[in-house]
């Protein structure tokens, strides 16, 4: 057998409007301009080392969703193949806000399909809308508009030229605990929901006129910032690190607590180099990123080689 290798991107929301809960799973409404970029874990499949499917994430404690998305992938395509390994390696910050375990879990899927001949990606996403609202826009990748709770994708308009910042932050926030506080204070109607759908579905939130709050309200912003600061102040710090640094905007990614420090334009993606550069001495570190297109994470091969002490 083949040793198979997917990179796992990270996910950022550009734009993430909040609306009310949805009284068939409980989850919220919400509008969300997502990309993937290239700070990314890797994953590898190969053939289990026992008689069970194995996932091997260091520096992960608890329940994995890469396990789910193992069984979830089992049991809606019928497969019964082989026990398998498969390994993450992590780059992303863990629960930091960047939809790492989705990004994994969608990688995962990414492997499994490409190990039992399932090139069914529909499918694919159709497994991940029930591992968790980020994990169908992770299975292609690159720039989309999300609706309903995550799980309706369409591509997004065409995307400024940009790049990231990114500042982890040493603290522990729930994403539960993000929605919770959210739910005590105004919400989006659907109705504004639908409204800067439209809007975002010919608008780059890059524009010149979308930055910040943007003549429309609705450009680079996060519903949930307000709500993430309430419970976790230090992210009021990196956000001030990330404008000192030179970011044309700066906010929470996601349900944070990691803050995204943006760089818009041609040389974006070199000055958020070179600011990442001046926050050497950070810790966590400060990484810098760029946009990657749907495919990035394709799955690659690696042959097993047979050597005298035996296969690798």
């Amino acid at each position: 057998m083949t040793v198979l290798h997917a990179r796992a991107p990270a996910k950022i929301n550009l734009c993430l409007l909040v609306g009310p809960v949805r009284a068939s799973d409980g989850r919220h409404e919400l509008v969300s301009v997502m990309d993937t970029v290239s700070l990314a874990d890797e994953l590898t499949l190969e053939p289990a080392r026992g008689g069970a499917d194995e996932v091997v994430c260091p520096g992960v404690d608890g329940p994995n969703l890469v396990e789910e998305a193992l069984r979830a992938f089992r049991a809606r395509t019928g497969w019964d193949g082989p026990p398998v390994r498969i390994a993450v390696t992590k780059r992303i910050p863990v629960a930091g806000g960047m939809a790492g375990g989705s990004a994994d879990a969608a990688a995962a899927l990414r492997l499994l399909a490409a190990h039992a001949g399932e090139a069914d990606d529909a499918l694919l996403e159709e497994i991940a809308a029930g591992l968790g609202a980020d994990v169908p826009s992770q299975v292609r990748g690159g720039r989309v508009l999300a609706t309903g709770a995550g799980e309706r994708l369409e591509p997004a308009a065409p995307g400024a030229s940009y790049g990231l910042l990114v500042l982890p932050v040493d603290a522990a926030l729930p994403t539960a605990a993000v929605y919770a506080q959210a739910d005590t204070g105004r919400l989006r109607t659907r109705e504004e929901l639908a409204a800067a759908r439209e809007r975002l579905r010919t608008r780059d939130v890059l524009d010149e006129g979308m930055l910040g709050e943007g003549v429309l309200g609705d450009g680079v912003r996060n519903d949930l910032q307000r709500s993430a600061l309430a419970l976790c102040p230090a992210i009021g710090d990196a956000l001030a690190e990330a404008r000192a640094a030179g970011a044309d905007e700066a906010l929470v990614s996601g349900s944070g607590p990691t803050v995204l420090g943006l760089f818009a334009g041609r040389d974006g993606p070199e000055r958020a180099r070179r600011a990442a550069a001046s926050l050497a001495g950070r810790r966590p570190g400060a990484v810098a990123a760029e946009p990657v297109p749907a495919g990035w994470g394709a799955v690659t091969v690696e042959p097993v080689r047979h050597t005298a002490s035996g296969t690798r």
